[in-house]
């Protein structure tokens, strides 16, 4: 388990060494073409140090990578603005901890998000008020300004959803999620009206896990996992807990959270079937 930036550290050096592999190049050979010690590359490889936008760039184009989507990828796994689409956050980071904006960076990169939420309403689906409510009660005393931030923040998350091409989403929720009451009867009334809308949207894939499936394999807590275009080798699954956010990226832990996945959509409603639970929940059913 790893932390964001150790585990983006190790996710780059393991796509240049590829990419180094792929043009024919040992790390060697690549440390002459850019006057550096075989050292410099071994350490980017094997993620025990951090390297530059810039030097990342230069290994890119020694190693004849043109595909602009990946080369913006590896840029921004690097710590840079990329093409600057996808660091809006920075104007946020006097509230925002380390994780979270890393979180948010992986989100923002990356072209489908599984989700199980067990507790609240996934981030890319809150209404306003839902965020303000559920950002109240889990941050105690905080202040209206930062709370507005976080807020905003929360919100301008769904932006992904909207992009070209847009995040494919795919979201279980326990029936918990839909019963318990954030925010008063009025907010709820609006946050369910607002699943069922994001349920209509065709990158968007919704289902409940009611009550009566049981004890199931997503009891042990909520889980994210991003994958990303162009490599599955840069996938990586995401746990939070209280005060930091753990990251998984062996390809076991992968694959061990990918069937858990698709056993929660198994077990879950239909899509359209939690449609008419959503709304007989909505209605008082």
């Amino acid at each position: 388990m790893q932390h964001g930036p150790a585990v983006r550290r190790r996710k780059l050096g393991a796509e240049l060494r590829a990419l180094r592999a792929d043009a024919g190049l040992t790390s060697g050979e690549a440390a002459r073409l850019l006057g550096w010690h075989q050292s410099k590359v071994s350490r980017i490889e094997t993620g025990t140090s951090g390297v530059k936008p810039s030097d990342v760039a230069r290994l890119l184009d020694a190693y004849a990578v043109e595909d602009p989507d990946l080369r913006d990828l590896l840029v921004v796994l690097a710590g840079s603005e990329g093409n600057g689409r996808h660091h809006w956050w920075h104007a946020y980071r006097g509230v925002l901890p380390s994780t979270y904006r890393d979180f948010i960076s992986l989100e923002s990169q990356a072209s489908g998000m599984r989700t199980l939420e067990t507790s609240v309403v996934p981030g890319l689906l809150q209404t306003p008020e839902y965020a303000r409510a559920v950002t109240r009660a889990a941050v105690d005393g905080l202040e209206d300004g930062k709370l507005d931030a976080l807020v905003e923040v929360r919100l301008a998350r769904q932006d992904v959803l909207r992009s070209n091409p847009p995040l494919e989403l795919s979201a279980v929720l326990d029936e918990a999620v839909l019963r318990r009451e954030v925010g008063g009867p009025e907010v709820m009334a609006r946050q369910l009206e607002r699943l069922r809308e994001a349920a209509a949207l065709p990158q968007v894939r919704l289902q409940v896990l009611p009550f009566t499936a049981g004890a199931h394999i997503g009891v042990t807590g909520p889980f994210v996992i991003f994958s990303f275009p162009n490599t599955t080798d840069l996938d990586v699954v995401v746990l939070d807990h209280l005060t930091s956010s753990l990251y998984l990226e062996r390809k076991e832990d992968l694959q061990a959270y990918s069937e858990a996945f698709n056993a929660l959509q198994f077990h879950a409603l239909s899509p359209e079937d939690s449609l008419d639970y959503i709304a007989g929940i909505g209605d008082g059913a």
